[in-house]
């Protein structure tokens, strides 16, 4: 659970944000990459592309568009100005050489620098299913000295434009800027809700049926430091309005071994990341994952915990987390990218479309933290409401209930919780439902971040490669 819940519920819903416009540094005009037409084509629309020359296996049509570039080929396709394409084990982008100078002043410290930077575009992509939503993340190493910068923008169906919107400024310290979202970005049919692009009115029809991601890195002056992009991606989405999904049959039985951490050990700490207790169910959550992968913080980077503090992890992952504007630690795309700064490690932010995926994820040895809300009275055993909250699943029963590592419990030890199946998977998947007060609020209609090794089993890579993941 976070303390700035109310904004999923306003997130989901789409509703019409006050008007305002994208506030970037300017990036200069791109060039087309160098080997690589201006117009060079993304790859079918339906399924992943991972690089590796095999071509893409399509997916079952859904509700769900996935697009990430993260190949050698991908980042030398699109448009790039001052940007190159890295070869090797993990492809990246970086810059090549400064495109320009700009002042940025930080909204949250005041203070202004100059910084050189550099740019690419992505090939407009059509998704599969045009989207209500859409949901960018990226994975980057970005060292002192540097950041980034993610924007979007698409095309309606109508042959209109939106404007350039920014989906995260984002470093993986805090040191050089703060890490931020952007509000108050909308052009009167879509809005920006904190990392959620929206239609803000479904009903309307209006759908977005193109995009393109432009990534702007920066670096301090004549340093010669750059930023190094591994992925770059969306999930596009069309989720209808629906208060119960249809239920499904059980799958095979599997309990992954996965740390257990409660958000609730920390309440109090460090308020300047939003005070712990139920404002880290996201980081909570995400660090568990990130250890199940045999990943964690060094000593040397958790110094600055208070000693007395128990799970000093948890608290270091609320503080590489934290997004400034929204003045939380649940931004989704930056708790992907957290995860992503460990070594060997990816993460994306999608949705799923049904709970038998999730299973297929599991049975691969992949968890999940998924986002949901709920009355107190709609999820057997967890005993409390929210309407907004993260947890990881972690495996099912022989009867096809979940077994989740839920953050909201009062210790470590009482972490591991199992939930009926027909209560959690309504509670995940749904896009409505009614608050205390009768009135209908939002789901997240499947929402989770899904975290892998960069070399995973080839059984990983099939079940990965079919949700469009790689």
């Amino acid at each position: 659970m976070t303390s700035s819940t109310p904004r999923r519920t306003v997130l989901t819903a789409a509703l019409a944000a006050a008007a305002g416009t994208a506030a970037a540094a300017a990036p200069a005009t791109a060039a087309p990459a160098a080997g690589c037409a201006a117009d060079c084509p993304p790859a079918p629309t339906g399924a992943a592309d991972d690089g590796d020359g095999r071509g893409r296996v399509p997916t079952a049509p859904g509700l769900v568009d996935n697009r990430f570039w993260s190949s050698y080929t991908d980042w030398r396709c699109g448009s790039a100005a001052g940007t190159k394409a890295v070869a090797g084990r993990r492809p990246g982008l970086e810059i090549a050489t400064a495109a320009g100078r700009t002042d940025y002043t930080d909204p949250h410290t005041g203070r202004t620098s100059t910084w050189e930077y550099a740019s690419w575009t992505s090939p407009t992509h059509t998704p599969a299913v045009p989207a209500t939503e859409v949901i960018a993340s990226w994975n980057a190493h970005t060292p002192a000295g540097t950041w980034l910068q993610v924007e979007l923008s698409g095309g309606y169906g109508d042959g209109t434009a939106t404007p350039w919107y920014v989906m995260g400024r984002w470093a993986a310290g805090d040191a050089d800027i703060r890490r931020t979202s952007v509000d108050d970005q909308t052009d009167g049919r879509s809005t920006v809700w904190t990392d959620t692009f929206a239609i803000d009115d479904a009903a309307s029809g209006l759908r977005l049926t193109s995009y393109r991601l432009r990534l702007t890195l920066y670096r301090t002056p004549g340093s010669g430091l750059t930023p190094t992009v591994w992925r770059l991606g969306a999930m596009a989405s069309d989720i209808p309005d629906r208060f119960t999904v249809p239920a499904s049959a059980p799958d095979a039985a599997r309990e992954l071994t996965v740390p257990r951490y409660s958000q609730n050990t920390h309440v109090g700490q460090y308020p300047e990341y939003d005070n712990g207790g139920e404002a880290w169910c996201s980081p909570t959550s995400s660090q568990m994952i990130v250890e199940y992968w045999g990943r964690r913080p060094s000593a040397e980077a958790l110094s600055w915990v208070n000693p007395d503090f128990a799970d000093p992890q948890v608290c270091h992952a609320a503080r590489f987390t934290y997004d400034h504007q929204y003045e939380g630690c649940g931004n989704w795309p930056f708790n992907a990218a957290y995860a992503a700064t460990y070594p060997g490690m990816n993460a994306v932010v999608t949705r799923l479309r049904s709970l038998t995926e999730l299973e297929t994820l599991i049975g691969a040895g992949i968890p999940a933290v998924t986002s949901q809300s709920f009355l107190k009275g709609e999820l057997t055993g967890a005993g409390y409401g929210t309407s907004g909250h993260l947890m990881t699943v972690i495996g099912f029963t022989p009867e096809g209930d979940v077994i989740a590592n839920d953050p909201a419990s009062p210790n470590n030890e009482a972490v591991r919780h199992v939930y009926r199946r027909r209560e959690w998977e309504n509670i995940w998947l749904r896009t409505k439902r009614y608050d205390a007060n009768g009135k209908v609020r939002g789901g997240t209609g499947g929402v989770c971040y899904i975290f892998w090794p960069t070399e995973p089993t080839p059984g990983q890579h099939r079940v990965l490669r079919s949700l469009g993941l790689v």
